[in-house]
């Protein structure tokens, strides 16, 4: 089976989404958004097609022609009724191509809360994110309205839409359930002005809180990632 995943920038990778695709016998293979020719991608082939974080915009098509791409790809992708994950970025990407809004938040959401699932969320396999389960890793500064027809599944003060079913085969988090506790320091190399510029978060406490909460985030990111995956017949 062939997992297909869309990266943005090196270091958000598929993280321990990664350790279960692996389990289960997949190929992971990625393909570099602004390198690769996404246009030239067979959208229906891959089992699974994962769009990951990064830094741009959605909106921004007109600086980086190769957004524009993406979002034919996923079109594309929509349109096979095939298994699509969406992370942060990617599911920005998804949002917009769904009809929904794009935008820039008042503030950016930047370190670990937890959040806050729905009804629809608490009976549905993503339980287990729930706040009485692990907190979450937060990292975007650009938030989207729920498309229509999206179910919710769990939200933040700072972002409503945090996590959203579409139809039966697409998950969507605006959150970073992937993280891997060992890569944090990546991160912070890659984004040390954003960490700079954020409010009530420093560089500490984000290494920190990652090496406590990381751990528990992890399993139960697991156990969510395993059992759509089983949901959707991969």
């Amino acid at each position: 089976m062939l997992a297909l995943a869309i990266r943005h920038v090196e270091v958000e990778d598929c993280g321990t989404l990664a350790d279960v695709l692996a389990s289960r016998g997949f190929e992971l293979r990625y393909v570099d958004a602004g390198r690769d020719d996404l246009r030239a991608i067979d959208a229906a082939r891959p089992d699974l097609v994962i769009g990951l974080g990064g830094p741009a915009s959605v909106y921004d098509a007109a600086k980086h022609p190769w957004i524009t791409d993406e979002l034919r790809l996923v079109e594309r992708r929509l349109a096979t009724n095939k298994p699509l994950l969406a992370i942060c970025f990617g599911a920005q990407m998804l949002s917009q191509v769904l009809g929904a809004r794009v935008y820039a938040a008042a503030t950016a959401e930047l370190g670990w809360k937890p959040l806050q699932l729905t009804s629809a969320g608490e009976s549905s396999l993503v339980r287990p994110l729930g706040a009485q389960h692990t907190s979450m890793l937060h990292w975007h500064g650009d938030v989207f309205d729920l498309p229509r027809g999206a179910v919710l599944l769990a939200s933040t003060a700072d972002a409503p839409h945090q996590i959203y079913q579409y139809g039966n085969s697409v998950l969507a988090f605006q959150c970073h359930p992937e993280v891997r506790v060992s890569e944090m320091d990546d991160w912070l190399v890659a984004y040390a002005d954003e960490v700079a510029a954020a409010t009530g978060v420093t560089e500490e406490q984000l290494r920190l809180d990652t090496a406590r909460l990381g751990p528990k985030l992890a399993q139960q990111a697991q156990m969510v990632f395993g059992a759509w995956l089983d949901a959707v017949g991969s």
